[in-house]
């Protein structure tokens, strides 16, 4: 997990319209920027959902919510479709911010070690300095946390 007071790292993903994002094209606004393991998933829809309840209070307070995860583009467009996600969902098939964000770890799951990403969630100032980072956070409860945050 990448520590608070860092600049964080730029990126150029694809999102689930297919239109590459950046960073930086939300600079001068908070981001919410969560990484979650799998579209569909129990928990991974739970979180997804419940930042779309709360989207228009991130957006009140100034804030922007991104998700991001290994899926491709069309299982992004999947799950926004499926569940009416307002917010932004960015493919990092090739593991680019995943790796830059510190979030790609061991996991044990029943016993079983593998490697993946690691439900982590980042709050990122207007100037693009982390302010806050939670890693293993509880899918359901994540979303009021970051709103919490947000003061």
């Amino acid at each position: 997990m990448l520590e608070v007071g860092t600049k964080a790292p730029e990126f150029s993903l694809p999102d689930q319209n297919g239109e590459m994002r950046s960073l930086s094209d939300w600079r001068g606004q908070k981001v919410v920027l969560y990484f979650y393991p799998k579209d569909m998933t129990a928990g991974c829809t739970k979180q997804a959902c419940s930042f779309g309840e709360l989207y228009p209070q991130f957006r009140e307070k100034g804030a922007v919510v991104i998700g991001i995860s290994k899926d491709s583009v069309a299982s992004h467009k999947r799950f926004e479709e499926k569940y009416g996600l307002p917010f932004t969902l960015l493919s990092d098939t090739e593991k680019i911010a995943i790796q830059a964000y510190d979030v790609w770890k061991e996991k044990k799951l029943y016993g079983k070690v593998s490697l993946g990403v690691v439900r982590t969630t980042y709050l990122i100032d207007e100037e693009g300095t982390i302010v806050r980072a939670f890693d293993k956070v509880a899918a359901a409860d994540n979303p009021a946390q970051m709103l919490g945050e947000l003061g």
